[in-house]
């Protein structure tokens, strides 16, 4: 397993724990955290972060991630950044890129909640610099006896 792949199964196993500081510290001052997921939104900084990591443990009880499968690359798309060894000339560390598929456990009201997801993470030097996280919405609203939003027909704007 690469530093990089353990990085982000510990950041999980702290997600899946009752303390934002234990997060925190997994992730850079400059932290980028997007959701693609309808219900989740993005921050960027490592404190905006750890603010809000509170209602997000309490919005979801007894939360555990469980990490299917992880995969680690190197470089951007042509894997240029990966072939030169992915630093820069200072000698910085090289950005490491870690795929998560993993499964989102958690109790929401009477419901037990089982959501799959992925989660793109870039490492750095030990640290999250941004984390990508996709799951989907839907099957937590059909687990949750929820009625989605309705969304404007598609060529219509709100």
């Amino acid at each position: 397993m690469t530093p990089a792949v353990e990085v982000a199964r510990s950041y999980l196993a702290a997600l899946g724990g009752d303390d934002p500081d234990e997060v925190a510290c997994h992730v850079t001052e400059a932290f980028v955290n997007e959701h693609q997921s309808e219900l989740g939104s993005g921050c960027t900084g490592r404190e905006t972060y750890r603010q809000r990591l509170s209602g997000f443990m309490a919005s979801f009880p007894n939360r555990s991630y469980t990490v299917v499968d992880a995969v680690a690359g190197g470089g951007g798309i042509d894997g240029m950044e990966a072939a030169a060894g992915g630093g820069d000339a200072d000698g910085a560390e090289p950005v490491h890129r870690v795929a998560v598929l993993y499964r989102f456990g958690a109790d929401v009201d009477s419901h037990r909640i089982d959501i799959p997801g992925v989660m793109w993470f870039e490492v750095s030097n030990g640290l999250i610099m941004r984390r990508i996280d996709t799951w989907d919405s839907l099957t937590f609203f059909r687990q949750t006896g929820q009625q989605p939003p309705s969304r404007p027909a598609e060529g219509t704007s709100e």
